[in-house]
């Protein structure tokens, strides 16, 4: 597709989504403030954990396809532009709407007539209507006139953005219906995806409050359920799989995996903005907090697991080394936002544990910032003593393991923690041959 568009803030979401349009044959400028990130991509590195995603950014900047720079007046000659920039939300539930004020100040002076801007940074329902309609307006342009404006959900999932951005479904709204047809064409031109129209702006902005209430409830059930089968010393995954065979709805039951916690940019987020948003119009979603406290406590039960199952081997946690493996917040990412690997590896150093961290996706001094200490250098370095491994992110890396070579490096009698119940029946059958004792969650 001929056109030119502009894609405002260059985080996972929006470098994904440049990505994905580059690919496609799109000329797109990528504007963002942060000016250590955008000297970082014309130098051809990229800060970002992702399957394809640097190779895709590279290939763009090298052919002259993809533009990035920190200039909003680049964003005058694009006939479509996306914002993509942060919503965190405070400790209260409320929206941080800072980055997206900010951004709408800078672009409504700048906009060419009739372009087609697209939100895709979530907000609560009312969130376009409220806040970016209005910084539209105050630059004198007609919202379905002078702008098409249109909000579309990022549902994107770490470490599958760039499959999904070819295969998902795009979620479409408009201030009009016009607004909500030319958002839809576009994405149907550039991605080649289908597209699902709601009615209203609101509608498609609880799409993704829908999405995220429902995993981090589902995450919860896992949880919840975990803890239920570890004390009845029964292997969770074996009732997760018979429970699923049964048909519910549309499909089957669907619980998901157990974890030692929940983390990153939306899923701790997300449930909260519902929350606040529902209690601004009198409603009170007892769900969110109740799913929220059952898992946050996980990376505690995780810690449990780690301290009793080195007093069964005989070994004080006070002392003991433990080497936490995958740092990220879910596999196949590096991503440290929230992640509940924060409060084990917190836990354990207080309870005067030695702890080493490593994790092959995560930058270096990201991890220095958010553990304390800087991380091994190899996996050998890691786990060169430990009383226990505690896998608790399992990236592709991972699965290659071979446990077997590692015995030597390790303590005596190593105790094997498996932080998402992954590892099958054979995996911990070779796991105890080798010598080691597992433990997983729920297992």
């Amino acid at each position: 597709m001929a056109v030119n568009v502009a894609v405002v803030g260059l985080g996972f979401v929006g470098s994904s989504v440049a990505a994905a349009l580059v690919e496609r044959g799109v000329d797109v400028v990528g504007v963002d403030t942060d000016l250590e990130r955008i000297a970082e991509l014309h130098d051809r590195r990229c800060r970002i954990s992702e399957p394809e995603l640097p190779e895709l950014l590279f290939a763009g900047l090298d052919s002259g396809r993809l533009r990035v720079t920190g200039d909003y007046d680049a964003v005058g000659s694009a006939e479509v532009v996306i914002v993509a920039v942060g919503t965190p939300v405070r400790e209260d539930g409320h929206l941080d709407d800072s980055q997206l004020r900010g951004a709408m100040a800078e672009l409504a002076p700048r906009l060419a007539p009739d372009t087609l801007l697209i939100c895709k940074s979530t907000v609560p329902p009312g969130g376009t209507r409220e806040l970016v309609a209005p910084a539209l307006e105050r630059a004198g342009l007609t919202c379905g006139e002078d702008v098409a404006l249109a909000f579309c959900p990022e549902r994107l999932a770490e470490g599958r953005a760039l499959r999904e951005l070819r295969e998902f479904p795009v979620v479409v709204s408009g201030y009009t219906d016009k607004c909500a047809t030319r958002a839809a064409e576009f994405w149907q031109a550039t991605l080649g995806v289908p597209v699902i129209p709601c009615s209203t702006l609101e509608a498609a902005e609880l799409v993704k409050m829908a999405d995220n209430w429902w995993i981090d409830h589902n995450i919860a059930l896992a949880n919840e359920l975990a803890k239920v089968c570890g004390a009845y010393d029964v292997d969770v995954l074996d009732v997760i799989k018979a429970a699923n065979s049964i048909p519910k709805g549309n499909g089957n039951v669907n619980i998901l995996l157990p974890s030692v916690g929940v983390g990153g940019s939306c899923l701790v987020k997300d449930p909260w903005m519902i929350w606040q948003a529902a209690r601004q119009r009198g409603i009170d979603l007892a769900t969110v907090p109740v799913a929220r406290q059952v898992n946050d406590t996980m990376p505690h039960y995780t810690v449990d697991l780690i301290e009793a199952g080195l007093r069964r081997l005989g070994k004080d946690p006070a002392g003991a080394k433990v080497a936490v493996l995958g740092l990220a917040f879910k596999n196949d990412t590096g991503d440290l936002r929230a992640t509940p690997t924060k409060p084990v590896v917190q836990r354990l150093l207080a309870a005067g544990s030695e702890v080493s961290v490593y994790d092959p996706l995560a930058v270096p001094a990201e991890v220095t910032a958010t553990f304390g200490q800087a991380p091994a250098a190899t996996l050998e370095e890691a786990v060169a003593g430990a009383d226990c491994l505690a896998v608790l992110a399992h990236h592709q890396q991972f699965h290659a393991i071979d446990f077997t070579r590692l015995k030597d490096l390790v303590a005596p009698s190593c105790l094997v923690i498996d932080g998402r119940a992954y590892y099958s029946r054979e995996k911990i059958e070779e796991l105890r041959r080798a010598g080691y004792t597992y433990q997983g969650i729920g297992r």
